[in-house]
């Protein structure tokens, strides 16, 4: 267990707002005029046409924090743009009195190790309920934010039976999940002084630094600080029992989206995931219909569902935490509820159907605020329940990894059906294009024996689920396999060190080596970012169009990192291990320093960290581009040589203690070693931003790369080679039809101001790709990935859509459909770009571009840098027709001039999470680096 907290951590207040708020010392409920919000703000919380921002926000909640006793504040830390991220904490004031005890009890609850059902009781008597509340994580979804400030209000100021009731037996945490988004977007929505004029949309630059939108698919990653702020909170510290995830907006023809949700439901986390969530929308929908608020739908009636991993509200279920997500209309420019002339029958979906009208912000606010109080009051009066079976669920995950268990996902269940459609000799079951909307399912096996027989197939020895999985200190790239670690640790996951050479699975590991065991209570998140996710096939119909899952279909983890892991599914895994309390540093490399200097191995990605470190000091590192060896060892094309003495021994011994890097001996400079030189890097991006691009902003600072944002009247202009080496265009920045796609669209130029206009436009095949063409023709390097691999053929080169019928026309999804998915290529490990990486690599592919290379490819300077050498490519989620990939060209390599192209279909950066791809880019930033063409094999 985490040490707890003091008390008085809990209760400081921030000190990034007026001192003068911060002066005043909290009073009791009765004992003073309390500031209302009309007070404070100068009008009601969710009036037309007016948006506080984050700084009044934070004012607010500092307010009411010292004028109510029911209220303290905490600064869970600081925001990619430095803000402080707060949280209030809102119960009784005697269980303020008592908030490290009930920490504590959430805790032990919740990882349930240690605990005995006895023990569990007594303390699901005496806790209380932790429940989270957020709101304001994507920040044009203006609803989320200002709902937090009207339930603070209430919360702390209302005397009522429920409302007494719900705050002692209750501890809520209110927590902001973007104030630096708030703040952009509200300023810009309140600029325009008429307020008719007033927009929430057309803002300059993504509301997450970094992600946008995208900011709600980091939460096994941790890769943003608000993301990590509230993990932390989540899965280390507070351990909510029920977590509240607000966003905007809901279904056309409806006010509201709500648990439960459809399926597919994911197999790895614990049922009573299923149930919890049925037991809480049931809460909430009764109450708004005896509310009278109509407009409320759940199941099929949105898209929502809780297959992914990755959100705010879904993670929470592999760590038996319920997640509740609604979707809610609202502006503060009034709207209208549309007509969907089918949303006016009720149905199991919509008890209460709603007319269209006029709808207005404060209607959307109190909605907001009745969804709170029905999950509240249902935590409050099933408060001892809720506690007790948090602790069930954990016990339940820790029982499954200490014996043998079986984990049944749809392929296997597949198999044994056609081994029973085999004996039977009949054709009906083959193919359950229904998936779980039914259809072609196998008839029941009456025979007690036979269903042995077929239930064995679902249990054969080797598919059982690991117990533990060992990652070894000895693999190439172990700095990046100790960053997958941490995020596991940033979501609670228990992690242990060898702290001595130890052997599983017939295999020796060194001393240092992760060991991550499965007896764990959050199991469940464990064994999703180690093993394949297999998405059922989900259509509409059997023989229909795909229904689309709501995020990714598959993502583990480990697989995109790229990093090596040993799964262990015997028990009795034994050696000194020691588990790792809170986040584990990033353990020091060796630095063995040679009579020539040093060398690092090609598969290490901060090498290029290295490498820039090197370059602000004036020293040149140097990559050798064939195989050589150094004494007694070999070493791969691509390694890194770094020459001894002065400023160079200082970054090496600095980078090995913070990156992790090993550093071996060189005896002698190799021959044919090849300075790098650092490149003039240009991120193309646009205006309102491209979360792709903005994910690529991150992993170059992260590596330590200096860039310039470039936007397309930029490119347009041309001259392109005189400031620039490489441009990088993501996905969404070009398409084959010659425009950018994303959020946001093209804005009205009129709206914009005039400082902003300088990156309005699009990247075209009328304007763009002429200069863009010169800029690679002289010596210049273009990195494009997903849709903006279609430059390659605006530029004239015999690139096709592989993915067609004989007609040139697109497959339809009822033939050919892979969401987002982590596929296997084959990889040509020759080619200067691929320098370190594996042979077969794990890609993200998300309906990604395929290329068919024209017979004249070669002669034009084309050629193929990864392809699909299987009809089974997919390793990871759902992939409909995936035979149709083989022989197609995921990845492909243009010499152009004097410059080179490169073409990556997959989402190689992709969230800043693709660490095993990474290198395909690290290695177009290298100038000077260049190995021996040689040809595919």
């Amino acid at each position: 267990m985490p040490p707890m907290p003091s008390l008085h951590h809990l209760r400081r207040l921030s000190t990034w707002s007026a001192a003068a708020l911060l002066a005043a010392a909290p009073l009791s409920l009765g004992a003073q005029q309390r500031t209302t919000p009309k007070q404070f703000f100068g009008h009601e919380i969710g009036a037309d046409y007016e948006l506080p921002n984050y700084t009044k926000l934070h004012q607010w909640f500092i307010t009411v924090a010292n004028e109510s006793d029911r209220v303290t504040l905490d600064t869970i830390g600081r925001t990619e743009e430095g803000r402080p991220q707060i949280m209030a904490i809102v119960t009784s004031p005697e269980n303020h009195r008592k908030l490290a005890r009930y920490k504590e009890i959430a805790t032990k609850l919740a990882k349930a190790e240690g605990v005995d059902s006895a023990a569990a009781a007594a303390m699901a008597k005496e806790g209380k309920v932790i429940f989270w509340i957020d709101g304001g994580l994507h920040a044009t979804e203006v609803l989320g934010a200002q709902q937090l400030m009207e339930t603070l209000w209430q919360l702390s100021s209302r005397t009522d039976e429920e409302t007494l009731r719900i705050l002692n037996d209750v501890v809520i945490l209110m927590t902001h999940a973007n104030p630096d988004g708030m703040e952009l977007v509200t300023n810009w929505y309140m600029k325009e002084s008429d307020k008719l004029k007033r927009t929430t949309s057309t803002i300059p630059r993504l509301y997450e630094k970094y992600a946008g939108h995208d900011n709600n698919r980091d939460s096994y990653m941790n890769a943003l600080a608000e993301t990590r702020n509230m993990s932390q909170q989540l899965f280390v510290e507070w351990h909510p029992q029920i977590m509240y995830n607000h966003h905007q907006t809901g279904p056309t023809g409806t006010v509201m989206a709500a648990p439960p949700y459809r399926d597919p439901a994911n197999y790895w986390f614990h049922p009573a995931m299923i149930t919890g969530l049925d037991l809480v929308g049931a809460a909430l929908n009764h109450r708004f219909v005896l509310e009278h608020k109509p407009g409320l739908t759940f199941r099929a009636g949105s898209n929502y569902s809780t297959w992914w991993n990755g959100g705010l509200r879904t993670t929470g279920y592999y760590h038996n935490q319920i997640g509740i997500l609604t979707e809610t209309i609202g502006n503060p420019t009034p709207m209208r509820v549309a007509l969907v002339p089918e949303r006016q029958v009720r149905s199991a979906g919509l008890p209460m159907p709603i007319e269209p009208q006029e709808w207005h912000f404060r209607q959307s606010i109190d909605y907001s605020v009745s969804a709170n109080y029905a999950f509240l009051d249902m935590a409050s009066r099933y408060r001892e329940s809720f506690l007790f079976n948090r602790w069930v669920m954990g016990q339940d995950q820790i029982k499954a990894g200490s014996k043998d268990n079986w984990t049944i996902s749809p392929k296997r269940v597949d198999a044994m059906i056609a081994q029973i459609t085999k004996d039977r000799g009949t054709t009906g079951g083959e193919n359950r294009a229904g998936g779980p909307r039914g259809g072609g399912q196998a008839p029941n096996v009456a025979s007690s024996v036979t269903n042995d027989r077929y239930m064995a197939l679902l249990k054969k020895p080797e598919n059982r689920d690991p117990r533990a999985y060992v990652l070894s200190a000895a693999q190439n790239d172990f700095p990046t396999a100790t960053k997958f670690v941490r995020a596991l640790q940033y979501s609670g996951i228990d992690v242990h060190k060898a702290t001595a050479p130890f052997s599983a699975n017939g295999k020796q590991f060194p001393a240092g080596s992760w060991v991550i065991k499965t007896d764990q209570a959050f199991r469940s998140h464990v064994l999703d970012m180690f093993e394949p996710q297999d998405h059922p096939n989900d259509f509409r119909y059997p023989g229909g169009p795909p229904i689309p899952p709501y995020d990714n279909a598959g993502w583990t983890l480990a697989f995109q990192m790229g990093v090596a892991f040993e799964r262990v599914l015997d028990g009795g895994l034994t050696g000194s291990f020691e588990k790792v309390n809170g986040i584990t540093p990033m353990p020091a490399g060796t630095v063995a320093k040679g009579k020539a200097g040093y060398f690092i191995h090609a598969g290490v990605n901060d090498a290029s960290t290295v490498a820039n470190r090197l370059a602000k000091v004036k020293v040149k590192a140097q990559r050798i581009p064939t195989e050589f060896k150094d004494g007694s060892s070999t070493w791969p094309a691509g390694s890194w040589f770094i020459p001894a003495g002065g400023a160079a021994d200082k970054v090496v011994a600095d980078a090995a203690k913070d990156l992790g890097v090993n550093f071996a001996a060189a005896n002698a400079k190799p021959s044919g070693a090849q300075p790098v030189q650092p490149l003039r890097i240009g991120l193309v991006d646009r205006y309102g931003g491209n979360m792709p691009s903005g994910w690529t902003r991150l992993i170059l600072e992260k590596f330590e790369f200096g860039y310039t944002t470039v936007y397309p009247q930029e490119i347009d202009a041309g001259n392109l080679k005189a400031k620039y080496d490489v441009l990088v265009f993501t996905d969404g920045m070009f398409s084959e039809a010659g425009a950018g796609r994303g959020f946001g669209g093209s804005p009205d130029t009129t709206l914009i101001p005039a400082e902003y206009r300088k990156e309005l436009g699009r990247v075209s095949a009328e304007k763009s790709v002429p200069a863009l063409k010169a800029f690679v023709e002289a010596g210049g390097r273009i990195v494009a990935i997903g849709s903006s691999i279609g430059l390659g053929k605006a530029m004239g080169l015999p690139i096709e859509n592989y993915m067609a019928d004989a007609n040139g026309r697109a497959y339809p999804g009822e033939k050919y459909y892979i969401p987002g998915s982590v596929l296997e290529v084959k990889l040509d490990t020759s080619a200067t770009i691929a320098a370190g990486m594996a042979p077969r690599p794990a890609v993200m592919f998300d309906n990604s571009p395929v290329m068919k290379l024209g017979a004249d490819a070669a002669s034009k300077g084309v050629k193929a840098l990864a392809t699909f050498d299987t009809a089974t490519p997919l390793l990871s989620g759902w992939a409909w027709g995936q035979e149709l990939l083989k022989d197609g060209v995921a990845m492909a390599e243009a010499n152009i001039g004097q410059g080179t192209l490169w073409m990556f279909g997959p989402e190689v950066l992709f969230r800043s999470q693709a660490h095993g791809t990474y290198k395909l880019f690290l290695n177009a930033l290298d100038g000077g680096f260049k190995r021996p063409s040689k040809s595919m094999q």
